[in-house]
């Protein structure tokens, strides 16, 4: 018995010693942190370092960054490679991503129209015009890192993430770095790379934060106090720039602002262990085109290091963490959905905004959407989400809103057509004008033509809205006789066209239901008083103009409205249908032979891209009238180029403005768009069509059309919109015209 507890007593013995020796080469082993610098575009080089210390086998233990360098940290400390990273980030359109560019999907109809017509627009408080904080609120870049980060939603603390991680922000009202290790961690990162003007500040427990960059942009520091032994630094800041490259405001600004981080970093590099510096002087903050060429250096630069990266490798014997293949769910079944921060609001609302129901399962892309129509109101400066997980994989919805005190906007444009001549639009537009979810808006058109638009709204979302309407609008153009005369008038005077001036002054009152955000149905009261005049023919009683209409009228009407085309002047896909109808019960009578008429129309278009270049948009549409005898001056006339055309015009290419009129009229357009540089389209048209009155009497309208025309055209999709050339051609009267267009249609 003696001699089996020796031995029991010398196992135990060696044991302990050999823990005691796994323990002591676990304490030399270096704990090796990784620190990442902010500097925008530039930033994608981090993504070439990670993927040469992924392929060295290198484990990092924690993770430090700043703005760009927070945000390629946290997906990588939270579990994704660098090969992934690489391959996220190249199908990520970072024109979208940084600005406010909410996809036209999030708009309703509404609040697509009113958004769709102005080139800048401004907050106006007081009489007085105020910048706002920032270009964009940062809702897509928190959207994207909220789906990628979706497998770690539920962990609040940083430091257990797969590889522990912080970052940096600044507190903007005290100039103090805040060090962001806890809460919710797509937010955080993005405070950090809250870039001052570009993006809008970012509120966490209390305090307003910037981008990390000003105070700390390489956050070395205070990831040594972590107890790293051996830093792996990646530095993507900008040198100083000498006086040949600093020919502007802004890079001045930028040479200012680099003066400290500068400074900063002759004493950071050399407390940093492995420095890697990639290749940068050919870029900015904004190169996200060159992203390849910018990871591809900095994979150079780390294998600059090779040999001291090796040696690191050899003293590690820990593995790094195991980084599978992430994915994020197609759906989540989403129990509960918390609402806070309303005031002015109603909770049914932000949930018909979001188009969720709690206990049903929505796509990831869905709940983004929903995101976006919140923010595409502007009632919120901000809209925040958390996703926690609960029992059985499902999900609570934790939003919470900052409503904006912001609730008049002075929006401005510029416009130029060949029918309305050149336009200046100012425009008013008063949020909780009477209501808390209402909105008020006035266009004041000044030019050659005065017009104006004035929109009263009261958003109920999936409920019946109530809208009230009101435009002026006027014109004088060259108009074919049949338009306004008989064949026996026309023929007596001896005239094919007549000079005319139309005013036209409609208001409307009118229900409206979403059955989802492209799909709406309209129903409404509408007044319409129509003037037509001409100088070209004097009247009998010897006065300046002859006077063909001027009379009021008073019908019911009716709109059907479905719309998933992702651009409406330069669709690539989607489908746009737009159904009209109009009972006319009532008129002033000016001609004293009045009688009840409707008027029926659509228009149906379908668009779709050939390559990444090239897209078609195949359109079609049809009108015609019940008692056609009724008001010729409510016919369908076609000529011109055009959008936005009041009444039944109808733009045709090959013929001049108001040229082929009747009261029927069916026709066709094949639209090719060639986008060959970013912005830029070459545009080419080829429309037919058949107008007649009586047209769908019999089957002639089957027919081959008895009309055509085609275009080429050159587009540019500039901040104040389309600025357009366009040539066009009919062969049936051999005549050509030029159309141009500058800003947007209103």
């Amino acid at each position: 018995m003696k001699q089996i507890s020796i031995a029991i007593l010398l196992i135990l013995t060696f044991c302990s010693s050999l823990n005691a020796q796994e323990q002591e080469v676990e304490s030399k082993e270096p704990k090796v942190g990784l620190v990442l610098s902010g500097g925008g575009a530039k930033g994608f080089a981090h993504i070439g370092v990670l993927k040469v210390i992924d392929s060295l086998g290198i484990r990092v233990d924690y993770v430090a960054g700043t703005s760009m360098g927070a945000i390629i940290g946290s997906l990588y400390a939270s579990g994704y490679s660098g090969k992934q990273l690489d391959s996220i980030f190249k199908g990520v359109n970072f024109d979208d991503l940084i600005s406010d560019n909410i996809p036209r999907s999030a708009k309703s109809t509404y609040e697509r129209e009113i958004s769709e017509r102005y080139a800048v627009t401004l907050p106006f408080d007081h009489l007085k015009v105020k910048l706002p904080s920032a270009l964009s609120r940062g809702q897509n870049v928190f959207n994207l890192l909220t789906k990628l980060m979706m497998h770690v939603s539920d962990e609040n603390d940083f430091s257990k993430l797969p590889i522990p991680f912080f970052c940096i922000a600044t507190d903007v009202e005290t100039g103090q770095q805040v060090v962001l290790d806890k809460g919710n961690l797509p937010q955080s990162v993005r405070a950090s790379g809250a870039f001052p003007s570009l993006f809008q500040p970012v509120e966490i427990n209390g305090q307003l934060l910037i981008d990390g960059g000003v105070v700390n942009n390489y956050p070395i520091n205070k990831l040594k106090a972590k107890g790293m032994d051996i830093i792996i630094g990646v530095d993507v800041q900008d040198g100083l720039a000498n006086r040949t490259d600093l020919s502007s405001a802004p890079q001045i600004l930028f040479q200012i602002n680099n003066f400290r981080t500068i400074t900063d970093m002759k004493t950071k590099s050399k407390e940093t262990d492995i420095y890697i510096k990639p290749d940068i002087t050919k870029f900015n903050v904004v190169s996200f085109d060159d992203g390849n060429q910018i990871i591809k250096n900095g994979e150079i630069a780390t294998i600059g290091k090779i040999e001291v990266l090796q040696q690191l490798k050899q003293k590690q014997i820990k593995k790094p963490i195991v980084r599978e293949a992430m994915h994020s769910p197609d759906s989540l079944q989403i129990n509960y959905i918390e609402t806070n921060g309303i005031n002015k609001y109603t909770r049914s609302y932000i949930l018909g905004k979001l188009r969720m129901r709690p206990y049903t399962k929505v796509t990831y892309k869905e709940l983004s959407e929903g995101a976006n129509n919140v923010v595409a109101t502007n009632n919120f400066d901000s809209f925040f989400y958390e996703l926690k997980k609960e029992e059985d994989d499902a999900y609570r919805v934790i939003t919470t809103v900052n409503e904006t005190k912001k609730t008049t906007f002075l929006k401005l444009g510029l416009h130029y057509d060949d029918l309305y001549k050149s336009a200046i639009l100012a425009n008013i537009t008063k949020n909780q004008f009477l209501l808390k979810n209402d909105v008020a808006s006035l266009d004041l058109i000044i030019g050659d033509h005065v017009r104006y638009n004035f929109d009263y709204f009261i958003d109920k979302g999936i409920y019946w809205s109530v809208g009230l309407k009101s435009r002026y609008n006027e014109f004088d153009q060259a108009v074919v006789a049949d338009a306004f005369l008989s064949q026996s008038e026309a023929s007596s005077i001896g005239v094919n066209k007549i000079n005319a001036e139309l005013t036209d002054f409609t208001n409307q009152f009118y229900l409206q239901t979403l059955f989802r955000n492209d799909l709406a149905l309209s129903l409404g009261l509408e007044h319409k008083k129509l003037k037509v005049t001409t100088e070209t023919i004097l009247s009998s009683d010897n006065q300046n103009e002859t006077i063909f209409e001027n009379s009021n009228y008073v019908s019911l009407f009716g709109q059907l409205k479905f719309d998933t085309y992702d651009s409406k002047y330069y669709p690539t896909e989607g489908i746009s249908f737009l159904g009209e109808a109009n009972y006319y019960l009532y008129s002033s009578d000016y001609a004293a032979e009045f009688s009840p008429f409707s008027i029926f129309k659509a228009e149906l278009g379908y668009a779709f891209k050939a390559t990444d270049k090239l897209s078609f948009n195949l359109v079609t549409d049809a009108g015609f009238k019940i008692n056609p005898k009724a008001n010729q001056f409510l016919d369908f006339v076609l000529g011109g180029y055009g959008n936005n055309f009041i009444n039944n015009f109808k733009p045709f290419y090959g013929y001049d403005f108001l040229t082929i009129a009747a009261d029927s009229y069916i026709k066709g357009s094949l639209n090719l768009d060639y986008q060959f540089l970013p912005k830029n389209h070459l545009m080419l048209t080829a429309n037919y069509a058949n107008v007649s009155d009586r047209l769908f009497d019999d089957a002639d309208w089957l027919s081959l059309p008895e009309y055509s025309g085609y275009a080429l055209g050159y587009s540019l999709d500039s901040f104040l919109g389309p600025i357009e050339a366009k040539y066009s051609y009919s062969p049936e009267t051999r005549e050509s015209y030029w159309f141009f267009n500058l800003g947007y249609w209103f």
